[in-house]
């Protein structure tokens, strides 16, 4: 059974009429099947979820993220991998059922996948926490990441959690230090890391394991510091009040690749990755076989200072470069000649504006 959003009634209506059409038992009996009918309806399908998609708001964009039928991790890793081996536990307290990890081969070549699992049904679902990681989940991957440094083998990651869990359990357990170290850990891999954010990319349980080199978006999918409507409550107190936090947030995948926040959006079939998983998965394997290619020529250090860089110029126009110092390793920020002037007069404004009126009061005499 398909699920549909609010935006899609008319869509919805229009396939369930093409249902009827294309079965030969109506109410008068056996019937032959109009297929121009079903070919006209199938355009008309396919025309207003073009409209549909092509005009979707943040909030709209947050609904399709978390769509029921929109493809997980599992799929993605066993559609584009090869020779797939998960590995469980912490090696400290347990196994975490809501993130899959494991080694795999894609275009001849060994990577570690790391997949944020939210269930299909029900019972998946509860047993793998609704995507929501604990401590000994995030262990379990700062344990493989290490295990990939040592041989030198890339780290893919798929992103799909509204957060890390919040539980009694989980903050007795470190949860807030997993995070931390977790962070620690991807950001200071000495071989390249790719995150692609599948769906949802929720708070420090996504940030988590997205610190990488390459962050990459599925073009319905969201990234965000809190949800819409935690945002909307602490904000306004309502969360009625989820679009217009969306908007505010700017958690879309065209909003933050203009931010320079992520690296790369890959776009999605029309109506969305759920309804043609075929193409997406295509396009998300093209898209790591690309950026594994970008990598394989630089040393261990270039791969760091790349990831560093990365990070370091979020919210800068020109960002952290090497200082032309040789001696000095460190990075330096380069102000362009508009920008010192600009943060120049910023500062010294009332100076400026006293010196003005100073020499416009000498011309003034001068003239007289």
């Amino acid at each position: 059974m398909r699920n549909y959003l609010g935006c899609e009634n008319e869509i919805k209506t229009l396939e369930e009429e093409v249902d009827n059409l294309k079965s030969p038992f109506g109410s008068e009996g056996i019937s032959e099947v109009d297929t121009q009918k079903i070919k006209n309806i199938q355009e008309e399908i396919n025309q207003k979820l073009k409209e549909t998609y092509s005009n979707l708001n943040s909030w709209q964009k947050t609904l399709v993220a978390r769509h029921e039928d929109r493809p997980r991790a599992s799929l993605y890793i066993n559609k584009i991998f090869n020779s797939f081996t998960a590995l469980s536990g912490d090696r400290y307290f347990g196994d975490d059922k809501s993130v899959t990890v494991g080694f795999g081969v894609i275009n001849n070549r060994s990577v570690l996948i790391i997949g944020q699992e939210k269930g299909e049904d029900l019972d998946s679902r509860i047993e793998k926490n609704f995507g929501m990681m604990r401590p000994e989940g995030y262990r379990k991957c700062i344990r493989l990441m290490n295990l990939a440094e040592r041989f030198q083998i890339p780290v893919i990651t798929f992103i799909d959690t509204p957060g890390a869990y919040p539980g009694i359990g989980a903050e007795q357990r470190g949860q807030a230090s997993a995070i931390a170290n977790s962070i620690q850990c991807s950001m200071s891999l000495s071989v390249p890391n790719i995150s692609i954010i599948i769906g949802e990319g929720g708070s420090g349980g996504a940030i988590a394991l997205a610190s990488s080199n390459k962050v990459i978006m599925l073009e319905n999918s969201i990234y965000s510091v809190i949800s819409p409507e935690g945002c909307a409550s602490i904000l306004w107190r309502d969360p009625s009040k989820s679009l217009e936090a969306a908007e505010a947030m700017k958690l879309t995948a065209k909003d933050l690749l203009n931010l320079n926040i992520i690296d790369e959006l890959i776009e999605e079939p029309i109506g969305g990755a759920h309804r043609d998983v075929e193409t997406t998965v295509l396009e998300v394997k093209n898209s790591i076989i690309k950026n594994l290619q970008f990598f394989e020529n630089l040393s261990k250090e270039e791969i760091y200072d790349h990831r560093k860089q990365k990070f370091l110029k979020i919210g800068r126009d020109k960002g952290f470069v090497k200082s032309s110092n040789l001696s000095d390793k460190n990075l330096g920020y380069k102000e362009t000649i508009s920008q010192i002037i600009k943060r120049s007069f910023n500062e010294f404004k009332f100076i400026y504006l006293g010196i003005l009126i100073v020499c416009l009061a000498s011309l003034i005499a001068i003239f007289k």
